[in-house]
C-alpha cells in the first residue's frame, strides 16, 4: 500500500466518521451526565460494539499480536483470562447501574465517595486514575505511530502517527461527547472485525493454510508453542501480567464508567453478550496474526511491527490491508477519547467540584472540556518515548488500577469498609507499584501485577478493621442496589438523572 493511499483512506475515514459523530449530536448538552453518560440512555447493541471497540484497542491487533510474536502461546492464555474476567460485569454490571441510577453517578471514583462518605476518596482515586490512565492512552496513541510507521516503512513517521491520533480524538470527545464516541466506536468495531478476521484468513492461505503455519512454528520456532514458550514468559511473569487484566472490567474507570450509561438491565445483558462474541473472535484473530507473522517474517527488530509486517506483505491485498489499517487506528483512537472524556468527568466532578464546592454543572463541565486537551498531550508527551512493549505498558497501567478493586468489592459486599481504608490502600499500593517499576519491576522476586492486587487488598481490609465505619451510608448503599434490582420495570422517567435521589453531603 502507499502512502497516498493511506493518506486517501483516513480522509474517507474521517469524513464518514464525522458525519456519524455530528448526526450522533442530541441537542447541546449542559449537564456531566448528557455529555459524559449519554443521559444514561444507550441502547445494548451500540453499547456492545462501543464496548468493544474502547476495550480492544491498539492493544490488540498491535499488542496481542506483538505479545505473541515474542511470547508464543502463552499470549493467547494471557488474553483468555481477562476474558474471563469479563464475567467481573456480569456480577458488578447490574451494582453499578442500579446505584447510578439510584443517586445519578457520573463517575465511579463519585460512586466510592459516596459508599465511603468521603470526598478525599473521590479525589484520590480520581488522580491515582489518571496517573495510571495517561501511560495507557499514550499506549493507544504509540500503537497508531507503530502501524503508520510500519505499513509505510517510515514514510509517515511515527510522530506524525501520534499527533493526528491525537487531533482525532480530542475532536472527537467534543463533538457530543461520550454520544459521538460510543456512535464511532460503532463504526469502528464492524470495520475492526469484519476487516481483520478476513486478512486473517487471507494470510494464513498465503502461507499455505492452518495444518503448513502450525508445521512451520512446530519446525522452526517450537518454543512459541510450548509454555512457558521463548523466554519471555515464566510462570511469574505470566501471573504478573494476567492477574491485572483478570480485573480490567472493573479497575479501569472508562471501562467501568460505561456501566451507568445503558437505559436498562437487558440493554446491559445485550451490551455483555455482544462483547463477549465480539471478544472471543478478536482474541482468536489476533493471536493467530502474531503466529503468522512470526512465520513469515522471524527476524523482526520489534515484536510491536508484526501487525504492521503483515499489513504491507504480498499476503494482504492493498486494499483490505489499509481497511484494517485504518479500523486499528480507529480502535486506538476510540480508546483514547474514552480515557480523556472519563478522566475529565473524574476531575471535573471529584476534584474540582469538591475543591469547590456548590460549582454547577454547567461549570463542571466547563472545566471538563477544558481539560480533554489537556490529558491528551500528556498522553501525547509519553507516547514519544516509545517505552518497551505495547501488551507489557498496558499491564503496567492495570498493575496501579488493580488498587482500588478491594474498595469497589468492598462498596457492594462489606460494610466494614471505612473510608481511610481506601486512602491508604490506594494511596499506598499506587507509590508501591510505581516503586517496583522503578527497581526493574521486581520485589523480593515478584513483579507489580502480583504485589498490587496483595498490597491493596492487605491495606484496605487492614487500615478498616483498625477505624470506624460510616454504617449508615453503608446500610443506604447496599439498600438502594437491592431496591433497584427488585424493580422489573423501571419506569422511563426514572432513567433520566433529573431523577436521581440527592447525594447530600458527603465529608
Amino acid at each position: 500500500m502507499t502512502e497516498s493511499m493511506i493518506w486517501w483512506s483516513i480522509a474517507i475515514y474521517l469524513l464518514i466518521a464525522v458525519g456519524i459523530a455530528v448526526l450522533s449530536r442530541q441537542g447541546k448538552s449542559e449537564s456531566m451526565s448528557g455529555y459524559f453518560l449519554g443521559n444514561r440512555q444507550m441502547n445494548g447493541f451500540v453499547s456492545a460494539l462501543s464496548y468493544s471497540a474502547t476495550t480492544y484497542s491498539a492493544f490488540m491487533m498491535v499488542g496481542l499480536a506483538g505479545l505473541t510474536y515474542a511470547g508464543g502461546v502463552g499470549a493467547l492464555g494471557f488474553e483468555i483470562i481477562y476474558f474471563a474476567g469479563v464475567s467481573l460485569v456480569a456480577i458488578f454490571g447490574p451494582k453499578f447501574w442500579a446505584v447510578g441510577k439510584k443517586f445519578g453517578f457520573v463517575t465511579p471514583s463519585e460512586m466510592l465517595g459516596h459508599r465511603y462518605n468521603s470526598k478525599r476518596v473521590a479525589m484520590a482515586v480520581s488522580i491515582a486514575s489518571c496517573i495510571f490512565l495517561i501511560p495507557y492512552a499514550a499506549v493507544q496513541l504509540a500503537g497508531v505511530g507503530y502501524l503508520l510507521e510500519g505499513t509505510t516503512n517510515g514514510a509517515i513517521p511515527f510522530t506524525t502517527g501520534v499527533v493526528l491520533a491525537t487531533t482525532i480524538a480530542i475532536f472527537f470527545s467534543y463533538v457530543a461527547g461520550i454520544r459521538s464516541v460510543m456512535w464511532t466506536d460503532s463504526l469502528q468495531a464492524i470495520m475492526m472485525i469484519v476487516a481483520s478476521t478476513l486478512v486473517a484468513f487471507l494470510v494464513i492461505k498465503g502461507l499455505g493454510g492452518f495444518t503448513a503455519l502450525f508445521d512451520t512454528l512446530a519446525t522452526e520456532k517450537p518454543q512459541s508453542m510450548t509454555v512457558p514458550g521463548s523466554g519471555l514468559f515464566s510462570f511469574v511473569t505470566f501471573l504478573g501480567l494476567t492477574i491485572p487484566w483478570f480485573f480490567f472490567s472493573i479497575s479501569n474507570p472508562q471501562v467501568s464508567q460505561r456501566l451507568f450509561m445503558p437505559a436498562s438491565l437487558s440493554s446491559m445483558r445485550q451490551m455483555l453478550i455482544g462483547f463477549l462474541v465480539f471478544g472471543f473472535i478478536y482474541t482468536l484473530v489476533s493471536v493467530l496474526w502474531g503466529f503468522s507473522a512470526l512465520a513469515a517474517f522471524p527476524g523482526l527488530e520489534s515484536a510491536d511491527l508484526a501487525t504492521p509486517s503483515l499489513l504491507a506483505s504480498e499476503f494482504v491485498p492493498p486494499v483490505l490491508g489499509v481497511i484494517v489499517m485504518i479500523g486499528i487506528m480507529a480502535a486506538a483512537v476510540s480508546t483514547i477519547d474514552s480515557i480523556m472524556l472519563t478522566l475529565s468527568s473524574m476531575l471535573a466532578r471529584d476534584v474540582y467540584a469538591n475543591v469547590k464546592p456548590g460549582a454547577s454543572e454547567k461549570r463542571q463541565l466547563l472545566v471538563g472540556k477544558i481539560v480533554i486537551p489537556v490529558i491528551a498531550l500528556m498522553a501525547l508527551g509519553f507516547a514519544e518515548l516509545q517505552l518497551d512493549l505495547i501488551a507489557v505498558l498496558s499491564v503496567a497501567a492495570s498493575s496501579g488500577l488493580v488498587a482500588m478493586v478491594p474498595a469497589i468489592i468492598g462498596a457492594f459486599y462489606w460494610k466494614r469498609g471505612t473510608s481511610a481504608g481506601v486512602l491508604v490502600s490506594v494511596i499506598g499500593t499506587g507509590v508501591f507499584v510505581l516503586f517496583v517499576y522503578s527497581i526493574g519491576n521486581s520485589f523480593i522476586g515478584l513483579p507489580a501485577g502480583i504485589w498490587g492486587i496483595i498490597v491493596s487488598s492487605m491495606l484496605f481490609v487492614g487500615v478498616s478493621l483498625a477505624t470506624q465505619p460510616c454504617r449508615e451510608t453503608a446500610d443506604k448503599f447496599m439498600d438502594a442496589v437491592d431496591k433497584e434490582l427488585a424493580k422489573k420495570k423501571p419506569s422511563k422517567a426514572s432513567l433520566s438523572t433529573d431523577n436521581a435521589e440527592p447525594l447530600g453531603e458527603i465529608q
